[in-house]
């Protein structure tokens, strides 16, 4: 009896675990329709967004804005579920010493993304809303030439 009662205990402290790590990664798989390739066409360029899975608690990602032949901004992004935290770490190129900044989810439906980081001047705020399977909006904010400004950005998905 006393055999049944420890293995009864350890299968229930086994499954704990397991059911604490499966929802651990809870707000990264919220995200995963961002994954593929997103692009945005205007007669100012061309804006793309490849998003891949780099495994379950970690989402890669490229961006890089395109005029003719000039790459004008280039960004690398990762989206990293941190314990219950869900972090976006953009890295510019040639911006604040090619080092990440962080912004912080603040907000998630199934309809939208938040993430923000009040001491950044440019963006302080990137909301990602999905309008279908093959459409997103992405709308940035923040304080431009000590004006509010705030840009939003149709992406179409093509992979």
């Amino acid at each position: 009896m006393f055999q049944k009662s420890i293995l009864i205990l350890l299968l229930l402290a086994f499954v704990s675990c397991k059911n604490s790590e499966a929802s651990k990664n809870e707000k990264i798989k919220s995200a995963q329709w961002l994954l593929g390739k997103w692009e945005s066409k205007t007669d100012d360029g061309i804006l793309e967004e490849t998003w891949n899975k780099a495994n379950d608690s970690t989402f890669l990602a490229t961006s890089y804005f395109i005029k003719g032949k000039d790459t004008l901004h280039f960004e690398s992004i990762q989206l990293q579920q941190n314990g219950e935290q869900l972090l976006y770490n953009a890295t510019i190129k040639g911006q604040n010493e090619d080092k990440a900044i962080a912004f912080l989810l603040t907000s998630e439906t199934e309809k939208e993304l938040v993430f923000e980081n009040s001491k950044n001047d440019y963006p302080k705020k990137i909301s990602y809303s999905p309008i279908s399977k093959t459409s997103l909006k992405l709308v940035i904010s923040g304080i431009q030439d000590g004006k509010p400004n705030s840009e939003t950005i149709a992406m179409s998905k093509t992979e």
